[in-house]
């Protein structure tokens, strides 16, 4: 691919994914604000901005094999614990921005725990199989990632930012990460 396609299409890459996020939090704002259609529309739009990321990170060759998607999600991870939220943080400590600080400790703890998941992940996939878990669950506050187990119940409040179980969203299958 010739260096300046490659460079748009990651630019659109990323302006599609942010358009996908900002629409679902938009989405989100106007379901609490008793807007439904709204919500519905911002939905759905949020899915078609997906759509439009997906095919420039197919198109840029991004999307391989599960043991190599998982070992760009484990590095992804860790560059962001290791490298980019210590680097945004001292800014935002040196700028006395308390939310923002409060932002990064937040998606440091969690990306500490997505890479960890991701890892055994890929242990299970690299070994031929599925990763044989429980059912997820998010701390909406703060992103805290918890899979239950019989040895591993949910605790009853977050670890991270103390919010109770009961608000925490349970994923229990493929179709919920729409």
């Amino acid at each position: 691919m010739h260096k300046m396609t490659e460079q748009s299409l990651w630019a659109a890459f990323a302006g599609e994914s942010q358009a996908h996020m900002k629409y679902a939090a938009f989405a989100d704002e106007a379901h609490r604000a008793g807007l439904a259609n709204v919500a519905k529309l911002f939905r759905a739009v949020s899915y078609a901005e997906r759509v439009h990321a997906t095919n420039h990170l197919k198109a840029l060759g991004g999307l391989k094999g599960t043991g190599d998607n998982l070992q760009a999600a484990i590095d992804g991870e860790n560059f962001e614990v290791d490298e980019m939220y210590p680097a945004y943080d001292a800014v935002a400590k040196l700028q006395g921005e308390k939310d923002a600080e409060k932002s990064i400790h937040f998606a440091i703890e969690a990306e500490k725990i997505h890479a960890a998941m991701y890892s055994d992940a890929k242990r299970s996939v690299d070994s031929g199989k599925d990763w044989a878990i429980g059912d997820v669950y998010i701390c909406p506050n703060c992103g805290y990632t918890h899979i239950v187990s019989t040895d591993n119940p949910l605790p009853d409040f977050c670890p991270v930012c103390a919010w109770k179980k009961g608000t925490f969203k349970k994923f229990t299958g493929y179709d919920e990460l729409v």
